[in-house]
């Protein structure tokens, strides 16, 4: 059963001060209170009181009686949490404009190889990428389970822009899967993508390599449970970086050898 310390912390994930939340969620225990019952069902001392129930009435949580002396009350959980939302999505919304303004640097993107350590974030970066893609997408797969609905969809709407898309794999019911989302792609079953080593429990999963400028390398953890993917990556972008280089030597020439895709 959830407790009064669980609702503190997941209010303070969406916003609020730890005093803020811990008031909040005494005034939600009662009908009204004063800030000395605020401060003995919260455990706030009562000279942070007073600040934490001001700036909560100043974001519409709690209402104030101006009376002597002065009584607060909670707004209901319903319209708390819909206020919440609100503030949260402005939040989002004026950082987003806030970083769109932000000029970046492109001598920052030819500076180290990054690493990624969850499954969730290098799909994510690998769709980065794929939004970006101008020509060309080589895609290696050694992992039937790395190839997701959401890469599929973005490969295909790469080819439909005309991008260039090839995508070489292991097993040819990934040959089939591909060449079933993505009519127009250049799709071939290779050895290439067998590893018959292991370090400890990891694997190679996939290689993605965009316009011959941006390469990520990804890996996959064995697990317990069937379905469940675990994986971490490295990636980097800038046609003078090392590993982008190093992958262009090896992958531009097998892709445009003509035994090979010809």
């Amino acid at each position: 059963m959830p407790t009064e310390e669980q609702a503190v912390g997941l209010l303070t994930e969406l916003g609020l001060t730890e005093y803020e939340a811990r008031c909040f969620v005494a005034l939600s225990r009662v009908a009204t209170a004063t800030a000395s019952e605020i401060a003995t069902l919260s455990d706030v001392p009562r000279s942070r009181v007073y600040d934490a129930v001001d700036r909560l009435h100043r974001r519409g949580l709690v209402d104030v009686q101006q009376s002597e002396p002065r009584e607060y009350r909670a707004i209901s959980k319903n319209a708390a949490l819909e206020a919440l939302r609100e503030q949260y999505e402005s939040t989002i919304a004026s950082a987003d404009e806030a970083l769109s303004g932000l000029r970046q640097s492109n001598d920052l993107e030819e500076k180290g190889a990054w690493a990624i350590a969850d499954h969730e974030h290098v799909s994510n970066r690998i769709n980065e990428f794929l939004d970006d893609v101008e020509e060309e997408i080589y895609v290696l797969l050694a992992e039937g389970d790395v190839l997701e609905t959401q890469l599929l969809e973005a490969l295909a709407a790469a080819s439909d822009r005309g991008v260039d898309v090839i995508v070489e794999s292991g097993t040819e019911d990934t040959e089939e899967r591909v060449a079933s989302a993505v009519p127009d792609a250049t799709v071939a079953v290779t050895d290439l993508a067998a590893d018959s080593s292991t370090l400890e429990t990891k694997r190679f999963s996939r290689i993605v390599m965009v316009d011959r400028r941006s390469v990520l390398l990804g890996a996959v953890t064995e697990q317990p449970r069937p379905g469940q993917v675990e994986e971490t990556a490295i990636w980097a972008k800038g046609p003078d970086h090392g590993l982008v280089v190093g992958l262009r030597h090896i992958l531009g020439a097998r892709i445009d050898a003509e035994d090979v895709f010809g």
